[in-house]
């Protein structure tokens, strides 16, 4: 089962990502690239070979995987919190 992204973690990683998304971008492709090579080029390669928008495609694709990310971190945190 996929992590519960909340409302939160929606807002933080707009926030971060709006201000200059293309820097955002680029940060994640070499992110990406170390902590999961296969994902990086799944996103990369699927975006090259759609007619639709590669950075568009990538913007969303990195968008999901580190909000999937923080929402995994927060459960696991809640979950050691109860065990506490």
């Amino acid at each position: 089962m996929l992590p519960l992204i909340t409302e939160d973690i929606k807002e933080s990683l707009l926030a971060e990502t709006i201000p200059d998304v293309a820097e955002w971008r680029k940060k994640m492709i070499h992110y990406i690239k170390e902590e999961n090579p296969e994902v990086n080029a799944l996103i990369i390669e699927s975006a090259q070979q759609t007619s639709l928008d590669p950075k568009a495609i990538a913007l969303g694709a990195y968008l999901t995987y580190v909000a999937l990310e923080k929402a995994d971190k927060a459960e696991t945190s809640v979950i050691e919190n109860m065990l506490e």
